[in-house]
Order: C-alpha cells, then structure tokens, then sequence
C-alpha cells in the first residue's frame, strides 16, 4: 500500500527482489521509489519483508533542525498503522525489536531490498487472518 499522501503519485506495487530508496515525493510524506524511477512510489503490501542496505536512520522534527536516531536492524516487515484515523501517516516499518516507526519518518536516501511479500491467501479465513496481522493498532 501506499500512505494516502501518496495517492497522487504515479505507483507501482513492489516485487521480490526490487531496490528500494527512501524518497521525498514532495506531498508530505516518504515513501520508497526504485533508483532507476525517483518519480513512482514503490508501494509495499502489509507484510512484506525489507532489508537495508545499512543501519535505519530515523528523523525526528526539533524545535531547531531534526534528530537523528539509528537502529541497529537491517531487516523490517511492512505494518499499516492507525487505519481507523484519517489524514495520519499510516505506512510504517515493524523492526526484530517490536519497534514500530512510520516510514515517513525514514531519512531520505536509505536503501533497501524487497525480500518476501506475504503470502496470498487461498480460503476466506486466511484472508481474514492476514488482513488482522497486518493491521497494528
């Protein structure tokens, strides 16, 4: 999925094995775009499996500048958050720790791999199952 921030932007869904990049699409919000197309959003499905090129840095709005805060994961799952809440970030990164962070707050310029989308549900009640997991409240 895509934030709805994004929904202006051209965008594709993301495949195994894509190169991802943090990206400021210039509508309010971060997202991820392939390094050979800055001007798509890569839209990731709930669940979906990442890994970083290097250590995950994290910006935060200061009343002067930002601060910046590194985790030491490489690897994070895909979570939409606060679905019920419109006009709020919704796109966010779940990381080994249980850390959740919202994918706007990525700094721009981090690379990632696509390693595993989910799995697509064959009966009614995987589907329900997979739709519950990959919501966070």
């Amino acid at each position: 999925m895509c934030d709805y921030s994004l929904q202006g932007v051209a965008s594709r869904p993301a495949a195994v094995g894509d190169k991802l990049t943090t990206r400021n699409f210039g509508t309010g919000t971060r997202g991820f775009s392939a390094p050979e197309d800055r001007n798509t959003a890569v839209c990731l499905l709930p669940g979906t499996e990442i890994a970083f090129a290097g250590e995950v840095a994290i910006e935060s709005p200061r009343f002067f500048g930002q601060s910046v805060k590194s985790l030491k994961h490489a690897t994070a799952i895909f979570r939409q958050i606060d679905k019920e809440t419109p006009h709020v970030h919704h796109d966010a990164l779940e990381f080994p720790d249980g850390q959740i962070v919202l994918l706007t707050a990525l700094r721009e310029g981090q690379e990632a791999t696509v390693l595993q989308l989910p799995a697509r549900p064959t009966t009614a009640r995987e589907h329900e199952e997979q739709r519950r997991a990959a919501y966070t409240g």
